[in-house]
């Protein structure tokens, strides 16, 4: 699997289907990545000395199996697929 954060990918299953971003994070031990822009979550946050608090939209991790690496000199290929 070649999985950079950076490179392009496309969302192929799920909510954001169709949906293409650049990868964020990336975590191996759970096969997930984070796109910029895709699986859009809103998280509650308490008020602190350093934060003002309230509902924040932030990107959530999706499985490496939902996305296709999008290579602009290679045809679309998917990740995860033998």
């Amino acid at each position: 699997m070649i999985l950079k954060k950076g490179s392009q990918v496309k969302v192929i299953t799920g909510k954001d289907k169709g949906k293409t971003g650049e990868i964020l994070e990336i975590d191996r031990k759970k096969n997930r990545v984070k796109i910029k822009s895709i699986n859009i979550i809103k998280k509650h946050l308490k008020p602190t000395k350093e934060n003002k608090g309230g509902i924040i939209s932030k990107e959530s991790f999706i499985h490496q199996s939902n996305i296709m690496n999008i290579d602009i000199k290679k045809k679309e290929k998917k990740i995860g697929a033998k």
